[in-house]
């Protein structure tokens, strides 16, 4: 059984974030989600748990990060193609996401992009060529010739 990740973000709006959610591609798992919570997955392996501040502060005494002025995480998702990275983040835009908070990535093997939710958190979209990728070396050392 392939290993799967369960990724938990506080937020402010449960239904603007579901809402949200929707629109960039995840889809709500009913059996998970009540007033307090929501999974959203985007595929058979990997959910977000939106919870409401109330909810996710039940799991940790720890103060909940504003992730509109701290920087708490950044989160990557696989596209299957540049295209379909500008799609998701195409549809984030038009659900008020802030575009491109981190730099965009372009070393023509790979591209990416990221937006920031309504709630802070940063989200990049990455294509790869693996194959490209690897003849070429790493992004770093390619950056800099």
């Amino acid at each position: 059984m392939p290993k799967m990740v369960f990724i938990n973000l506080p937020v402010v709006d449960l239904d603007r974030s579901i809402a949200f959610y929707k629109a960039v591609g995840a889809e709500q798992n009913a059996q998970f989600t009540d007033e307090t919570a929501s999974m959203m997955s985007f595929s058979d392996t990997i959910s977000v748990m939106l919870l409401t501040h109330e909810k996710f502060g039940q799991f940790t005494s720890k103060k909940i990060a504003d992730a509109h002025s701290t920087s708490e995480i950044l989160i990557c998702l696989s596209a299957d193609s540049r295209e379909n990275v500008d799609a998701m983040i195409g549809k984030a835009g038009a659900e008020g996401a802030v575009i491109d908070p981190t730099p965009k990535q372009d070393y023509g093997f790979m591209y990416g992009r990221s937006f920031e939710d309504p709630d802070g958190h940063i989200w990049e979209v990455m294509w790869m060529d693996v194959e490209a990728a690897l003849a070429a070396g790493s992004p770093a050392e390619t950056a800099a010739a």
